[in-house]
């Protein structure tokens, strides 16, 4: 009887190690695919920002994208558990170690602490290799280090012997609620900041604004005259061949040109005609400073444009 009880003890207390593993790694990729949603959102954001000329969405990618969904979403499941593994309960065991090693006792802002340490570098090194300026690189590394340690006092919260036990279950239940919560508070604010116009919008032109010399760089000029003439120098032009794939012209001649305002910075359009060289109207980017011109290559939905942009 002695000895089966006392053999029994190894056996419980690998199920607690085991329960406790598996509740920490619950927490953790359950807080990683909160911050995922919240980054995706803020990624958006961030899109709407920078200067770009509206390319439209493309409605297979977005079928492709939902069929994809659940093959993405196990793909995120497997990296959030190899993360947690990896990253995450390992940066618990070193706050741990060093708030018991040098303070005698664990503290919660170790973990931030080793988080911003132990991130610095990798940071630092993707930063250089992507040729990110000072401020890309500390917000780069003040957002990875708030994921870890966000992830990472979650799950610390399991494993706190003063605090009343909770199973992975219990913990799961309130990333999802709370998660949730932060989540559609996240794209509220986000939708907010869009509408009041927080996005990128193109510049305002007119046709004294449009009057100018227009190159693509690469030799081809587009003169647009005050009173309403146009020269094309070497200018393409594109039109679909039998495979469906564009075909370039190179477009030299005179005719007329005219700016259409639309209903707003998105609708402007500056109409082009030479003769013989069939150009579609071309949409307004850049900035207000460097205003540039553009027609899609093609179908609009590969995305590819050719552009103009004002000389002087």
């Amino acid at each position: 009887m002695r000895s089966e009880m006392w053999g029994s003890v190894p056996v419980r207390t690998q199920a607690r190690v085991r329960d406790r593993f598996g509740a920490v790694v619950t927490a953790s990729v359950s807080v990683l695919f909160v911050e995922a949603a919240i980054g995706a959102i803020a990624l958006v954001v961030w899109e709407q920002t920078q200067v770009s000329p509206g390319l439209p969405y493309n409605a297979m990618g977005v079928v492709l994208l939902v069929v994809m969904a659940p093959f993405i979403a196990a793909a995120g499941l497997v990296l959030g558990a190899l993360l947690s593994v990896g990253v995450v309960m390992p940066l618990l065991v070193v706050a741990g170690w060093l708030g018991r090693r040098l303070s005698g006792r664990e503290a919660w802002w170790w973990v931030p602490a080793v988080a911003a340490t132990g991130t610095a570098l990798p940071v630092l090194a993707a930063a250089v290799r992507v040729e990110a300026g000072l401020l890309a690189g500390l917000g780069g590394w003040l957002a990875v280090t708030v994921a870890l340690a966000a992830t990472a006092l979650v799950a610390r919260r399991l494993l706190l012997p003063d605090r009343p036990r909770l199973s992975g279950g219990a913990m799961f239940g309130r990333v999802v609620l709370y998660g949730t919560l932060a989540v559609v508070t996240a794209g509220t604010l986000a939708g907010i900041a869009l509408y009041a116009g927080f996005g990128y919008e193109p510049p305002r032109l007119s046709t004294e604004r449009v009057a100018g010399t227009w190159s693509d760089g690469k030799g081809g000029t587009l003169m647009l005259t005050a009173d309403g003439e146009a020269t094309a120098t070497g200018v393409e032009t594109f039109d679909f061949g039998d495979s469906f794939e564009p075909v370039i012209h190179t477009c030299t001649g005179t005719g007329t040109w005219e700016y259409d305002p639309g209903a707003g910075p998105w609708s402007q359009e500056v109409a082009v005609s030479v003769d013989d060289c069939p150009m579609n109207a071309w949409e307004v980017f850049g900035t207000p400073d460097h205003p540039k011109l553009f027609v899609y290559i093609g179908d609009p939905d590969s995305g590819d444009i050719y552009i103009l942009q004002r000389r002087g």
